[in-house]
């Protein structure tokens, strides 16, 4: 499992871990029930605090992505993908909500909405 971390990114580094983690879980780079990395084994992967780990971890416990088991590990969670692509569909509904709530409030047009999310779509890809 492949997590780039960009100390530049205005995200946290653990949600950047966890949202990376989702992408291979949802793009089934990484199995389901698969054993992931411990906390301090990832930690010492990506140069970062366990606690930080300990947080993505539990984000991603949180959301159904993965489960764990004292003493044994985290495993990826095997509920259908489908399943899980459904409940990020309603987190990216609820963010879009939000943001075009935001947006009439200083009358942005939606044309212009829609290029801002081009580009922050297209500069993500690189």
């Amino acid at each position: 499992m492949k997590i780039l971390l960009k100390n530049n990114s205005e995200q946290p580094i653990y949600e950047q871990i966890t949202q990376q983690i989702k992408e291979n879980i949802l793009k089934g780079q990484v199995s389901l029930g698969e054993h992931l990395p411990s906390m301090r084994e990832l930690a010492k992967d990506l140069g970062v605090s366990v606690i930080t780990t300990k947080r993505a971890y539990e984000n991603l416990e949180n959301d159904g992505f993965v489960y764990t088991i004292r003493g044994k590990g985290t495993f990826v969670n095997k509920q259908n993908s489908d399943i899980l692509k459904e409940k990020q569909f309603v987190v990216i509904e609820s963010l879009a909500r939000s943001m075009t709530k935001e947006a009439k409030t200083i009358d942005m047009p939606l044309s212009e909405m829609i290029e801002i999310l081009t580009m922050i779509y297209e500069e993500e890809e690189e």
